[in-house]
């Protein structure tokens, strides 16, 4: 399956942008009905419910709250595939941003609203259940699909992300050229994909629970480092020439990078032993590939196609 869906991405980001529009709206299509079906059956009373001798575990919510509402820079690694990206990019995450709020809000106010379920009864996969118990049986099975197909494409963005940050990082120099090569009838990183693709049929193995917590502890690290690095930029290179200038003095941007790097430190700090344990393998094996990269590149061991950036 997994080679399959990498082969999506191989047929262009039109092809993978399309589709995931498709699916997009597939898959929400079931939710948007559901929450109009269920505005007669809403209860308010029922939102406001307490629930008593029942610990919460925060730190499982905010992992898996995090989880599936980060990774908007990823976008950025694509800026080179898209038109106009100074004009584009800020009006699609304007417009994503208020669509994602509402299709987590709406269908679980609605779901909460409607049906009297004990607390313990939403567990994973019990949103269908409820849409079910509001709709019928043939919008429970809807919203089954559309998870599925809502999973296929976030596989299939999150790849693509994955795989021209790998081209954008041979151009550079830091990867060998080979990350670079592209498919002579789409245009596309044949070599990156596939890299990306052996990547996550390896972590496919993993708890999703671990994965979860691991992925979150290294893309706040990651983060934080993008944060430091905007900053250091703004600061010594104001000058630069940039696709996109945040129209902000540098003590608001300061500001605004404080708050969601209190929220990323939290991550870091609520993390287990099996996290710490496996991100600090996956982080020392970056460095080390680091170290043999930089070795291989002065031996000419293998081809890169420039000179990495200096840190001046």
């Amino acid at each position: 399956m997994t080679a399959l869906l990498s082969l999506v991405n191989c047929a262009g980001l039109s092809v993978v942008g399309w589709g995931a529009v498709a699916l997009g709206l597939v898959s929400l299509a079931p939710f948007v009905l559901m929450t109009g079906m269920a505005v007669p059956q809403v209860r308010p009373w029922r939102w406001t419910a307490q629930v008593e001798g029942r610990r919460k575990d925060w730190r499982l919510f905010l992992n898996t709250l995090f989880w599936n509402l980060n990774y908007w820079d990823s976008a950025s690694t694509m800026a080179g595939e898209v038109e106009r990206p100074e004009r584009t990019f800020p009006r699609a995450l304007a417009v994503a941003v208020v669509l994602i709020a509402a299709s987590y809000l709406l269908p679980l106010m609605a779901a909460t609203g409607a049906t009297d379920a004990a607390p313990e009864a939403w567990a994973n996969g019990y949103l269908a259940d409820a849409a079910g118990i509001i709709g019928g049986p043939w919008l429970k099975y809807w919203i089954t699909a559309g998870a599925v197909l809502s999973s296929v494409g976030m596989f299939e963005a999150q790849l693509s992300s994955g795989a021209y940050q790998l081209l954008g990082m041979a151009d550079l120099g830091l990867l060998p050229a080979a990350f670079a090569r592209r498919s002579t009838r789409f245009g596309t990183p044949w070599v990156a994909i596939a890299a990306s693709s052996a990547v996550t049929l390896a972590v496919s193995f993993l708890a999703f629970d671990d994965v979860v917590a691991t992925a979150n502890f290294l893309y706040s690290l990651g983060t934080l480092l993008e944060f430091a690095a905007f900053l250091w930029l703004r600061a010594r290179l104001p000058g630069l020439k940039r696709p996109y200038r945040v129209p902000l003095p540098l003590p608001a941007l300061a500001a605004m990078c404080a708050v969601p790097s209190v929220f990323l430190a939290y991550v870091c700090a609520v993390a287990g032993w099996r996290v710490f344990a496996l991100a600090g393998a996956l982080t020392a094996l970056g460095v080390g590939l680091h170290g043999v990269m930089r070795l291989c590149r002065t031996n000419k061991w293998l081809g890169f196609n420039s000179t990495p950036p200096s840190r001046s």
